[in-house]
């Protein structure tokens, strides 16, 4: 027995003892009694007790499963937390003043005493099931979506019937009488991550982000406590959720709620572990109880049709809708992972207009965007329009290929299972650390490199995974998870657990400690430039061989530290947009032309010199013009030349007298006429390079004019219209004596010693193709069938489909990905048919530019019935030891 963690009795006694205390903080009450008649303690915690029942409301709920004494013990701390802080502490002040806490620390008074007395894994209440077995799992036992089990004796056992429970028909009842609450929080353990409750639709809900913002802004005020990230994990298509659950139940009623699952054992040693999960949960809390009023009627409404209007390589612009926006500003956040926080350092504006411009972006990065209206008196802020994904444009010279393994190429091998290994790849998950019955696990991907051109200079590189499951990394902040490039040439089999455990190790990257890898937030790994090195050199095998290693060894008295990772693949794969990539951008090894001028001229009051090229001034002070003229004809096809370099290279003969601060510069212009009268009008482009002064042009005769972005644009552009590309060579002096002073620029096409344009180019595709005609759906099986036509090109590689239930996606990466490739038809084999939505299909080349987007708004009149799984009937790739996640909560 653990003498620092509270008995039920004790609670109970903490409770009114506080209540009497405080009287105007705190009032406890009874809202039911349990089998063994014992009452369910709750306490109402507001500044102004009084009046808490008209305040939006945060729900707590703890331990409804007895062994999971964290949430007892959390809510105990909470509660001692807020009586020594309400009084100056003005974070937790102003929460207490708009919101109200309704705290239930023990949902199980029964269980969790026959737990902390009697035996410590017991899970469920302690009905007399009548048949010698006793216990209701009370989070299978709320009326939605309540399944019944016929084994009485089995730990989810969900009783006779929904709400046949007086535990769950005591906080009904609360909940259904109480409409101010607009959040809810359930506290289990285990696994250090947070479930959002789900509608069972396979999609994104229009609260979707507000669910998903709260636990990450929760989680990161656990991680400045701790350093340790909690993840989210929403749960997956197929269904494969558990039934009859608490989370679903509030959030059927139009609460937001969610499970948090706290340390990763029921009942930690507590000095070391259990007293550091409930420190780092407690600011979370407060988050939480500060953001209920968000949720409720006295918020701003939330914004609607917030969409992408523009899209560069650099910036995006967005709009969005809003009635009645007098007293309203909106504010805009900008994060680079999905489900990340909002927070003061990611809030990138603050404005009262109906579209905001982000700027600064880097191409072809992936950005995520939310937007939330705040009352302008009150600032109240209120719920998330649904978050944007976007990817920004390429640069010009850049290209990107996202590749995926082959199922044959992925997989796990584990070091006492030599006769399943081989039957591991392309089946479910990666089980990765190690284990007393598979032993060590290493995961095994071998991507293919073919699709890149052998020119290929990698500019940057990223590796993704998805842990799905952490239920069974046991041991608090133990272990790390990372990445070994292997010599390929060195392993015979890659199913073999020996070839890969003795494989030659070219590289070991970066790795993740335990208590940062996430469970439903991706694990990327961003290439260093050694680990680009190393996959640059990987292009000429055209393989990459990738092993992910966790913990090898296991502290005494430990069973397991491994973490799953979806793979996209089997039964229990969440398909292509959950699939392991290995993401890359690069550009290609440029040609080079050098141009010479097809005209070269000085220009100055008293005439034109063909041939002649001079610069500065006359005897009178006047200027003095060199012009030059290229022909751009040697260039290939210029709908597919990038120009990634350009530079204008001059000679002098002579220099300037001393003491002449006179300086010289290149400019690119246009201009009508070959005259000084044109010139002087001309229509300047921009300066080409930098200014040379008598310094340089004394000491150094041959000098570099560099084209910067904009002018390398514009050479593009004189390409594209097939114009000659017109260069003015101009003095400039600080004082007015430049009297006589002119710069011979070498001109001698006989001998070549003449200025030259050089110009570095790859050819790449600059415009994208046409969307893709005739978009169709129907139902097939049970599933959405979305037909297209492509657009007839020799360019199109293929089209991307994508969905999203709240407006047209405009770019790819703004919804679910359903398909990528060649076909003219896909399934959308993981939505719910029954949900409406858009579907936006773009046609792409190998760059890949992406067309504008065809979009269909799909929606049927009947119900489509959908294939469940039901978790609680499946082993996790028939391994015991092994626990899903949806069984832990």
């Amino acid at each position: 027995m653990k003498k620092q963690y509270f008995s039920y009795q004790e609670t109970i006694d903490f409770l009114n003892t506080a209540a009497t205390l405080y009287p105007n903080l705190i009032k406890v009450q009874s809202i039911g009694e349990t089998w063994e008649k014992r009452p369910i303690m709750m306490a109402t915690i507001s500044l102004d007790v009084a009046n808490a029942d008209s305040k939006p409301a945060l729900l707590y709920t703890g331990t409804i499963h007895a062994r999971e004494w964290i949430g007892i013990e959390l809510a105990n701390n909470f509660i001692k937390y807020i009586i020594e802080n309400h009084q100056f502490n003005p974070k937790l002040q102003h929460a207490l003043t708009l919101n109200t806490l309704y705290i239930v620390p023990c949902l199980n008074p029964d269980g969790f005493e026959f737990s902390r007395t009697h035996f410590s894994f017991w899970r469920k209440n302690r009905r007399n099931n009548g048949d010698g077995s006793f216990g209701v799992d009370l989070n299978r036992n709320f009326g939605v979506r309540f399944k019944t089990r016929a084994d009485t004796s089995s730990n989810t056992y969900s009783g006779p019937s929904g709400f046949s429970e007086p535990e769950t028909c005591a906080i009904r009842d609360f909940v259904e009488s109480h409409k101010n609450i607009t959040t809810a929080l359930d506290y289990h353990s285990q696994g250090n991550v947070f479930f959002p409750a789900h509608k069972f639709n396979h999609e994104a809900e229009i609260d979707t982000t507000d669910l998903n913002t709260l636990c990450a802004n929760m989680a990161f005020e656990i991680e400045k406590v701790t350093g340790r990230k909690y993840g989210i994990h929403r749960g997956k298509p197929p269904t494969n959720l558990i039934n009859g659950s608490g989370r679903e139940y509030y959030y059927n009623l139009g609460i937001l709620s969610a499970v948090v699952e706290v340390g990763t054992k029921n009942i930690p040693d507590y000095m070391e572990n259990m007293s550091q999960s409930v420190n780092e949960n407690i600011p979370a809390l407060v988050h939480a109880l500060g953001s209920a009023i968000s949720y409720s009627d006295l918020a701003p409404k939330r914004v609607d049709n917030f969409n992408i209007k523009e899209l560069t390589e650099n910036s995006v612009t967005f709009e969005w809708e809003y009635k009645n926006n007098d007293n309203i500003y909106f504010e805009i956040y900008r994060s680079v992972r999905h489900k990340s926080p909002c927070r003061d350092d990611n809030l990138v504006g603050i404005t009262k207009s109906l579209f905001f411009t982000d700027v600064q972006l880097k191409s072809g990065r992936h950005y995520f965007y939310k937007i939330r209206a705040v009352e302008q008196n009150t600032k109240i802020k209120g719920p998330y329009a649904p978050e944007i994904k976007l990817k920004t444009l390429l640069a010009h010279d850049q290209y990107n290929k996202t590749l995926f393994p082959a199922s044959q190429d992925i997989g796990y091998v584990g070091q006492y299972t030599e006769e399943k290994n081989h039957d591991h790849f392309g089946l479910n998950s990666l089980f990765i650390g190690v284990n007393k019955s598979r032993g060590i696990c290493y995961g095994v991907i071998a991507f293919s490199l073919d699709k890149l051109p052998d020119d290929a200079t990698i500019k940057e590189a990223s590796f993704s995974l998805y842990p799905m499951n952490r239920v069974s990394a046991k041991i608090e902040g133990y272990g790390e998870w990372g990445l070994s490039f292997l010599d390929a040439s060195s392993v015979p089999d890659i199913r073999d657990y020996n070839d890969i455990a003795n494989a030659t190790v070219i590289h070991s990257g970066q790795t993740i400690e335990s208590d940062r890898v996430t469970q439903g937030v991706w694990s990327a790994w961003h290439l260093n430039a050694k680990e680009r090195d190393i996959l640059q050199e990987q292009l000429k095998t055209g393989t990459v061989l990738i092993r992910i290693d966790g913990p090898t060894l296991l502290p005494k008295g430990n069973d397991s530290q491994i973490m799953q990772f979806d793979i996209g693949y089997g039964r229990f794969g969440s398909g292509i947009h959950y699939r392991p990539n290995l993401d890359i951008t690069y550009s290609r090894q440029p040609k080079t032309v050098e141009v010479y001028p097809t005209a070269v001229n000085t220009i100055s009051e008293n005439g034109v010199v063909s041939g002649s090229l001079q610069s500065g001034y006359d005897g009178n002070g006047h200027k003095i013009y060199g012009q030059l003229a290229f022909a751009l004809h040697s260039m290939p096809d210029p709908e597919k030349t990038v120009i990634t370099d350009a530079y204008l290279e001059l000679e002098n003969t002579n220099a300037l007298g001393d003491k002449k601060d006179i300086r010289f510069t290149v400019e690119l212009a246009e201009f009508e006429d070959i005259n000084f009268e044109s010139i002087k009008q001309r229509d300047s482009i921009q300066y080409i390079g930098y200014e040379v002064g008598n310094e340089q042009l004394r000491y150094k005769t041959q000098h570099i004019f560099d084209f910067d972005t904009f002018s390398r644009v514009e050479l593009e552009r004189f390409l594209l219209e097939n114009k000659q590309a017109y260069f003015i060579i101009r003095a400039t002096a600080a004082l007015k004596n430049g009297q006589g002073e002119l710069i011979n620029w070498l001109n001698d096409p006989i001998h070549d010693k003449q200025a030259k344009l050089v110009i570095q180019y790859i050819e790449r595709a600059k415009v994208a193709l046409q969307a893709p005609s005739d978009i169709k759906t129907s139902i097939e099986n049970g599933q959405t069938k979305i037909t297209w036509e492509n657009p007839k090109n020799k360019d199109l590689l293929g089209s991307f489909v994508v969905r999203n239930c709240f407006h047209p996606p405009r770019t790819p990466f703004d919804g679910v990905k359903i398909y990528a490739g060649q076909d003219t038809y896909t399934y959308d084999s993981f939505g719910n048919p029954n949900i409406p939505k858009y579907y936006s299909i773009f046609s792409y080349d190998d760059v890949p530019n992406y067309s504008i987007p065809a979009c269909i708004h799909f929606s049927v009149k009947e119900t489509i019935p959908v294939i469940e799984i039901d978790p609680e009937e499946v082993e996790v790739q028939g391994d015991e030891n092994m626990q899903s996640s949806a069984d832990n909560n």
